[in-house]
């Protein structure tokens, strides 16, 4: 199946100040959910984003800054679906899909992915924008989505496919993000 713009909302799980640099390859999971989030912006698909316990982890990083109809979402409870504000909040999109990028991959990522799935969406990891500690935590992440039926994929299937066609407004707009 495709992953539609018009029925997809994209998570962005934990990308914080104390816990990005901690990640493998934090500068290329930052780029490439930035580039994520700035489609999201252009073809209108909503976005919600999380900060695990920021007291401790700080807030999310800079570079990722939403636009203002971005909810950032404090939560305690690894899986994003068991927090009763941000299930409400993306229970409220109507959407069908859940596109996930952020950090990290064994833990809140593929718990947040497996209770999307539970609920009967249809879930897309975007591998090159979610990370982990270690590169065992996030093959065994991506392993066990894949065998469960989320969808992994990388940061150009999500936006080509968001596009759906070249020549548009937008697909000129989004095209050096991906350059």
């Amino acid at each position: 199946m495709l992953i539609r713009a018009k029925d997809s909302a994209l998570v962005i799980i934990d990308m914080q100040e104390r816990l990005v640099p901690a990640m493998q390859a934090p500068a290329r999971t930052i780029r490439n959910t930035r580039t994520l989030l700035a489609c999201a912006e252009e073809l209108d698909v909503p976005v919600i984003m999380t900060e695990q316990y920021p007291a401790g982890l700080g807030m999310t990083v800079p570079e990722l800054t939403p636009s203002q109809d971005t909810a950032i979402l404090s939560k305690m409870h690894f899986s994003c679906m068991e927090d009763p504000e941000f299930a409400t909040h993306f229970r409220g999109f109507g959407r069908k899909q859940a596109v996930l990028a952020g950090m990290e991959a064994h833990i809140c990522v593929v718990q947040t992915a497996a209770s999307l799935i539970e609920e009967g969406y249809e879930v897309f990891v975007v591998s090159d924008a979610t990370a982990s500690r270690t590169l065992e935590s996030e093959q065994a992440c991506i392993a066990r989505l894949n065998a469960c039926g989320a969808g992994i994929v990388t940061t150009e299937m999500v936006v080509f496919e968001w596009l759906g066609k070249a020549g548009t407004p937008a697909f000129k707009k989004i095209l050096p993000l991906i350059k």
